[in-house]
């Protein structure tokens, strides 16, 4: 290919131009144009020129928002094993290029069943490359020791197991034998069937954006006296003169610089809690910025002067206590709701150790949980998280309140403050927090 052979440093360069990925998608019509700048030959030089325009249009692939659900089933399994029927199971994979197959999908193991019918399959339409794309899906019996016995396998593409569907037809399993030097395919009594497809769309961050949703940024911070006296270099409130973030300001500063370009007025709702402000007694909840009758600050660098200024006006204390910001958040949020201002909310709690309102907690969760706001929390220094992985829901299990309500969605993402190193890591958080009510 003729491109394979260009030298870029033998080209005459016509200009550049810079924006982030965010200027991009929030444009309605997610065009921009940019200027393009040709900087002078002298390395010297500090002058540039403008020598024309450039207009990135950005577009979101829809097969990524499309989903596959699918019911399988098999009938007239052979047996496996020598007293038993088989334990079946299915891997669903994908063909590449060259020819290997990458398990993207895996049913769980149904106890002697030779008919087995499994639970359904999500597989999103861009994890396997297009409808059109092959699958080679494989019927395996179970063995405790690793070592699966292949009963059967087809290889059909998403379109095809539609038509299995649509048709009320199976298809026979294979299985391939040597013959003499060389694998034939057997063909097999035994028939996969699909005994539902149907492709849902899954509405994205990007999609509420186009709709003129904005995303609205606070912070609570976690001052209670665990975290070490603020004097002192060991501790995670320390300021260093040297102009070194501690960990609460990394994270500030982490989630905030992604966050920011989504909240049009940049005014963010600051709350600190469990301190004890001046001849005051300990609150779980109050304005970072001081003042008494609003909680707002101005950008990410109102929030790092609000956080220092508060670290001099306010004594550490405890216990740690989530849920009187969860609730103050909720306020917010339900306020903007019945206003009909598109608006969605994200939370983010910085905290150092082990929450004692654990109960009180998952109930304002779960009250919270039909409201435009998700919360994620980052966990600094060398604490027990396990209750922060309680309420980050990812295992499947929906928080339940004192009495009885279940959560409607999973709001919560907690990730360590070590694994917030970087700003993919930070996106990929965010990406899973963003998780609009239905």
């Amino acid at each position: 290919m003729m491109i394979q052979m260009l030298k870029l440093e033998e080209q005459q360069s016509l200009g550049e131009a810079w924006c982030t990925l965010s200027e991009l998608v929030t444009k309605p019509n997610r065009s921009l144009t940019l200027d393009l700048i040709r900087r002078e030959e002298s390395v010297s030089s500090t002058h540039s020129q403008h020598c024309g325009k450039l207009t990135v249009h950005a577009e979101e692939c829809f097969s990524s928002k499309s989903t596959a659900d699918i019911i399988l089933r098999c009938i007239d399994l052979e047996s496996k094993d020598l007293f038993s029927k088989s334990d079946p199971f299915l891997v669903i994979s994908k063909l590449v290029e060259s020819g290997i197959s990458i398990p993207v999908c895996k049913t769980e193991v149904l106890k002697n069943d030779h008919n087995p019918t499994w639970k359904p399959v999500f597989l999103n339409i861009q994890q396997v490359g297009s409808k059109d794309s092959p699958l080679v899906i494989e019927c395996f019996n179970f063995n405790s020791n690793g070592k699966h016995d292949l009963i059967g396998k087809v290889q059909k593409s998403l379109a095809d197991l539609e038509k299995l569907h649509l048709g009320r037809e199976g298809e026979n399993l294979y299985l391939p034998t040597l013959v003499g030097h060389n694998y034939e395919n057997k063909i097999l009594n035994s028939k996969l069937l699909v005994d539902k497809f149907s492709e849902t769309v899954q509405h994205t961050f990007l999609d509420y954006l186009a709709g003129g949703f904005e995303l609205n940024f606070m912070v609570a911070i976690d001052f209670t006296a665990s975290n070490g006296n603020p004097r002192l270099p060991d501790s995670l409130h320390y300021i260093d003169p040297s102009g070194r973030l501690n960990a609460y300001q990394k994270a500030i500063y982490e989630v905030g610089e992604v966050l920011q370009f989504y909240d049009a007025d940049k005014r963010y709702p600051a709350w600190g809690f469990g301190a004890r402000p001046i001849d005051g007694p300990v609150s779980h909840c109050f304005n970072l910025n001081g003042s008494s009758n609003y909680c707002e600050v101005q950008g990410i660098q109102g929030i790092m002067m609000a956080y220092t200024s508060a670290l001099f006006n306010v004594s550490l204390a405890g216990p740690t206590l989530f849920g009187h910001v969860i609730n103050r958040a909720s306020v917010v949020a339900c306020d903007s709701l019945s206003t009909g201002a598109k608006k969605y909310f994200a939370l983010l709690i910085i905290t150092d150790g082990v929450i004692t309102d654990l109960q009180e907690t998952k109930d304002a969760l779960v009250k919270a949980s039909d409201l435009p706001l998700s919360i994620l929390i980052v966990g600094v220094g060398g604490a027990d998280f396990k209750e922060m992985e309680i309420l980050d829901a990812d295992k499947g299990e929906r928080l339940e309140s004192t009495t009885g309500c279940i959560a409607s969605r999973d709001i919560v993402q907690f990730v360590p403050f070590r694994d917030l190193q970087s700003k993919s890591s930070t996106r990929a958080c965010l990406n899973m927090l963003v998780q609009f009510p239905k």
